[in-house]
Parts: structure tokens; C-alpha cells; sequence
């Protein structure tokens, strides 16, 4: 299932892109209203496809937003603006998006500015993951948890060692796997730390 993150700061228009989604596609959809709340689900989610508004308000704009996500994260990318001015279509166009519809949005345009995006996305375009940077892509508990992992500790000792829950460390394994888009098995998780130990 392809997972869709809405950036919009007009929560009326969000939830109408989103009902449209919804509506047309099998999807995942999420609404951020907040740069902060862009950061945390790009970060949790790993979107496929990002629906960005370019004046977030915010004093990042969506442009530079998404500027700061390319290196860290492998998504698609549609703006969704009322800006037509030749200068801001130029910066966005520096991001490389898929896309760029105008506001006011009808159900016809949202479909069709999407649909081709979509197709790419499920022919197999390399997207909805993050680019291995361990210290920004997991917590100081995650990288300490994964070390743990390395050495072949059961969760329990994991626990013992961290001083947590058994339950705690359990969701840290599973956040860690839906980081690294590993199926949630006992062995996956144990297969990438032998095959990427290094990395951490």
C-alpha cells in the first residue's frame, strides 16, 4: 500500500486531498499541518509520495522543506500551491518534484496530478525508504538497542542492560524494522545488523 504524506497548514484543504485519496486510491494517508509535524512522519511513515504546500505557516516554506528531506529520504514529491510565479515554480522545480498543481484544487486535477505519480510509484519507483544515516534516522535508545542486537542479546537482556521494559524494547524493535522496512520477524531485524553492523 503506497503511503501518502499531506503538508498542508489549511486543515480544510488536507482533509479534502485526503478524502480524495482515500476515495481513488489504495492508500496510507497522513496530514502534517506543521513543519515540526512534516518532520516527525516523514521520520515515523516513510512516505512514497509527499503532497506539499509551498507557504507553510511556518518560517520554512514548503520548498525548503522538501530540499532538506532529499537527503535523507527517497520519496516523490507533488507541490500543491496557489503560487504561479515564474521564480517560485523555478525553486521548487530545483527539488526535482513529480508535479505542481495549483490552487483552488477540483477532484478532476487532484486525480490526474496524482495518478501518474502513483503508477511510477507502484512499476516500482525506488521510493517510500530512508537513506541509511543511522544518527539521524534512529533515536539514541534505537542505536543502543540495535548495538545490542549486534551482540546477539535476547530482548530480555536487552531490557536488563537498558534498564526498560520488555514491552518497551519490543516497540523499539518493531520502530526500528518500519524504519528499515524489515518485516517484523524475530531473525529479520538479528540478518540486517550482521549484514550492516558497521553502520552502527
Amino acid at each position: 500500500m503506497i503511503r501518502i504524506l499531506i503538508v498542508e497548514d489549511e486543515i480544510i484543504i488536507a482533509r479534502f486531498i485526503e478524502r480524495q485519496l482515500l476515495t481513488n486510491f489504495s492508500c496510507e494517508v497522513r496530514i502534517a499541518v506543521t513543519v515540526t509535524e512534516a518532520k516527525a512522519a516523514m521520520a515515523e511513515m516513510l512516505p512514497h509520495l509527499l503532497l506539499c504546500d509551498i507557504h507553510l505557516q511556518d518560517d520554512v516554506t514548503g520548498i525548503d522543506l522538501v530540499a532538506s528531506f532529499r537527503s535523507r529520504y527517497a520519496f516523490e514529491v507533488i507541490f500543491i500551491t496557489s503560487y504561479q510565479a515564474r521564480n517560485i515554480i523555478e525553486q521548487a522545480a530545483a527539488t526535482a518534484p513529480a508535479n505542481y498543481i495549483i490552487k483552488p484544487i477540483d477532484e478532476a486535477q487532484l486525480f490526474a496530478g496524482i495518478q501518474l505519480v502513483v503508477s511510477r510509484i507502484l512499476a516500482g519507483a525506488n521510493t517510500g525508504k530512508a537513506f541509511l544515516q543511522p544518527d539521524t534516522l534512529f533515536s539514541n535508545t534505537e542505536l543502543l538497542v540495535l548495538r545490542l542486537v549486534r551482540e546477539r542479546k535476547t530482548t530480555q537482556e536487552i531490557a536488563d542492560a537498558l534498564h526498560l521494559s520488555r514491552y518497551t524494547v519490543k516497540n523499539h524493535r518493531h520502530t526500528i524494522c518500519r524504519k528499515l522496512q524489515l518485516r517484523d520477524e524475530n531473525n529479520a531485524l538479528l540478518k540486517w545488523v550482521v549484514e550492516h553492523g558497521a553502520l552502527i
